[in-house]
């Protein structure tokens, strides 16, 4: 778990330079040869430094024992991080729609070379730290570090249309299509459209696990399996579970016959963990409730249905 811990925050430091590099090279060259893109998609970057940042920092906490005002460790931490990033990756779309939205009612931008260099690069960097953090991440299930993959892929998608848009500009200029000069801005609301979209997916998934929903229904059935292949595991009264960052927490309530003794209980109560945990990497703890079962009980459950 270290070793995958050490590599996520290496991960997650190199997206924060990134992001620093990029950042400086769009604002410098946007403001220089003003091109309007690459200025919204500097100005961009400038959030995803702070979201890199946010990442990082969060991960820091994640990797935290548990204490005893947090009982359940510091996983949420990470979650928070996501949320964070998923508000600047909307605040990004929102100014990248607007600024490209007020260029349209104006002249035609004109374009430079340098500056479809400039966004090559950054889409080709963007690419690789895209598939790189990603990796990383789903290898060691951080959700700040592949929130963080997300943003790089909306940075994927802001580059490639301003490179589109920066080369539409540049075959306006030389043909002298008018239209075609207004590639630039017309390819920053592209890229806030699919900004938002991304920002809304990243929002959904850290609400939803903030507010503990329910692991994937395939995943409780799975628990479900180990529970019941415990021989002396009679009944399954509830059984749930809930993401808390990286890992699962899982909550068992099962019957077993009530003549057993405390230690068979708790014999019975650690290989249902010990089951669960073997099987799922993933799962940090389980907690486990244990019902005394008696036979007639079940038969009365049956009668009282047969009435009905």
């Amino acid at each position: 778990m270290n070793a995958e811990k050490n590599k996520s925050m290496f991960a997650a430091g190199i997206s924060l330079f990134s992001n620093i590099a990029l950042t400086l090279i769009k604002l410098i060259v946007g403001v220089l040869f003003k091109s309007g893109v690459l200025i919204a998609d500097g100005i961009h970057n400038a959030g995803d430094v702070i979201a890199s940042a946010t990442a990082f920092g969060s991960m820091r906490i994640s990797s935290q024992p548990a204490d005893e005002d947090h009982p359940y460790g510091h996983g949420k931490a990470e979650v928070v991080g996501a949320g964070i990033v998923a508000v600047i990756l909307l605040l990004a779309a929102i100014w990248i729609g607007y600024s490209s939205i007020e260029v349209l009612f104006g002249p035609p931008p004109e374009a430079h070379l340098i500056a479809l260099i400039a966004a090559f690069i950054s889409l080709v960097w963007k690419q690789w730290l895209y598939m790189y953090t990603m990796k990383i991440g789903k290898q060691s299930k951080s959700k700040a570090l592949i929130a963080t993959a997300y943003d790089h892929l909306a940075d994927v998608y802001a580059s490639a249309a301003a490179v589109v848009g920066i080369t539409l500009a540049l075959v306006g200029d030389w043909t002298g299509i008018t239209l075609l000069k207004y590639g630039d801005p017309a390819a920053g609301i592209i890229v806030a459209v699919l900004v938002l979209k991304l920002a809304y997916e990243m929002g959904k998934d850290a609400v939803d696990i903030l507010m503990d929903r329910t692991v994937d229904p395939d995943k409780i059935k799975q628990f479900a399996s180990l529970v019941r292949a415990v021989r002396e595991v009679k009944r399954i009264d509830r059984l749930r579970a809930r993401e808390h960052g990286q890992y699962i927490l899982v909550d068992v309530r099962a019957s077993i016959p009530g003549h057993l003794s405390i230690q068979e209980g708790h014999d019975i109560s650690r290989e249902i963990k010990k089951a669960i945990k073997d099987a799922h990497e993933d799962v940090d703890e389980v907690l486990v409730h244990l019902n005394p079962w008696y036979a007639e009980d079940d038969l009365k459950a049956i009668s009282a249905k047969k009435r009905k």
